[in-house]
């Protein structure tokens, strides 16, 4: 069992500290935060279509609990709209404005900049591949499937 916690403490503690380091690069550099960058880029496949609230809230992977406020701040901002569901009252949707767009676009090479400093640079094609290999063994065997190797490909 020793080991399974070891490699659990590692995973938590090189998550925190990668994440502070691409938060840090970002904030620093970048027109808009990473929570926000997170949520644009769930939404950027989904066209004026958008996304409901509830599907973005179980997608967005840095700000889960606060995606309806930062879905408010960003429409204050003008990168993201709230329209309502004319089938559903009860169902907001969120869509990416053109300027959501040019914000992504814009942070995107910030934050794939992070990840190579603060965490790619640490290992080898091979370690990589073995993590992400057995990190979504984790994730598809304790959720419904997310699009792990699409956010994979989307966010490098």
């Amino acid at each position: 069992m020793g080991d399974i916690h070891d490699a659990w403490r590692a995973m938590l503690l090189a998550h925190s500290a990668s994440v502070r380091a691409v938060e840090a690069d970002v904030q620093r550099r970048a027109p808009i935060p990473l929570s926000w960058y997170d949520v644009l880029l769930e939404l950027r496949p989904c066209g004026a279509d958008g996304l409901r609230m509830q599907e973005l809230s179980e997608r967005v992977v840095l700000s889960r609990t606060r995606v309806s406020r930062l879905v408010d701040e960003m429409g204050s901002a003008g990168l993201v709209e709230r329209r309502g569901d004319p089938s559903d009252g009860r169902v907001t949707w969120a869509v990416m404005t053109a300027a959501g767009g040019e914000a992504l676009d814009q942070t995107a090479p910030i934050y794939a900049d992070g990840i190579q400093q603060h965490f790619g640079r640490y290992l080898t094609g091979p370690q990589a591949r073995a993590i992400a290999t057995a990190l979504t063994k984790v994730v598809d065997g304790n959720s419904q499937p997310i699009q792990l190797s699409r956010r994979a490909r989307t966010r490098a």
